[in-house]
């Protein structure tokens, strides 16, 4: 059974979907907020999302940041707002469709067909990784241990996360991380993994988690 998670604060709402994705055979859960979305995504891991992006604690868009910081479930943005730099905002952020409100009962449902078709099958990671004694939660954006990470230390450290085990070359990270114009600045690299080696291995100088493969790239080994 297909596990649908949905994230709106109009409790109407809310009710509408649950009744009409369970009388379709769909498993549904619900949050109200984007705290607790991404709290029941961890627990739960839900294979689809519905998200609305006004939500009283977290804009949509931030909700989405964080879910793609350690899953590939599909979303599909659920909102009131029209405007085209939303919907960019939301895709760019992540998202994998979107619905405008008012909408359509049998609209959403071939939506969620359809997106369920087009990325079906992809794995979700896990939403806390632990490196040594210090737990790194994804979904959060938090380090245990009161560690602090930059925004550019947080992407760094998400591509590798998400590839357990994998060689991630020096050109996709300097892609992903600081765009093609970047491919040179291999600099970059060392700079920032000793900084990750710093606040997060337990011995810097002799990391056992935050791999380097020399003239190759880097990886994580759990």
């Amino acid at each position: 059974m297909t596990r649908i998670l949905v994230v709106d604060d109009e409790p109407q709402l809310l009710r509408a979907l649950r009744i009409n994705l369970a009388a379709r055979h769909y498993e549904v859960a619900v949050a109200a907020d984007g705290a607790g979305a991404l709290r029941q995504a961890a627990d739960w891991h839900p294979d689809l999302i519905v998200l609305d992006l006004g939500l009283p604690d977290l804009d949509g868009v931030e909700v989405i940041q964080g879910l793609r910081g350690w899953t590939s479930v599909p979303i599909i943005v659920l909102s009131g707002r029209t405007g085209g730099a939303d919907k960019v905002d939301a895709l760019d952020a992540g998202a994998d469709d979107y619905v405008t409100k008012p909408f359509g009962v049998d609209e959403l449902l071939a939506r969620i067909r359809a997106v369920t078709r087009r990325v079906g099958g992809q794995e979700t990671g896990e939403a806390r990784v632990r490196l040594g004694d210090v737990e790194v939660d994804l979904a959060g954006k938090t380090v245990s241990n009161g560690v602090r990470l930059t925004p550019t230390e947080w992407h760094l450290l998400e591509i590798l996360l998400r590839n357990p085990g994998k060689l991630i070359s020096q050109r996709q990270l300097l892609t992903e991380v600081w765009g093609p114009a970047y491919l040179r600045e291999t600099h970059y690299l060392r700079q920032y993994l000793a900084q990750l080696r710093r606040k997060l291995e337990p011995d810097p100088g002799r990391p056992v988690h935050l791999l380097t493969e020399p003239g190759m790239g880097y990886r994580f080994q759990p």
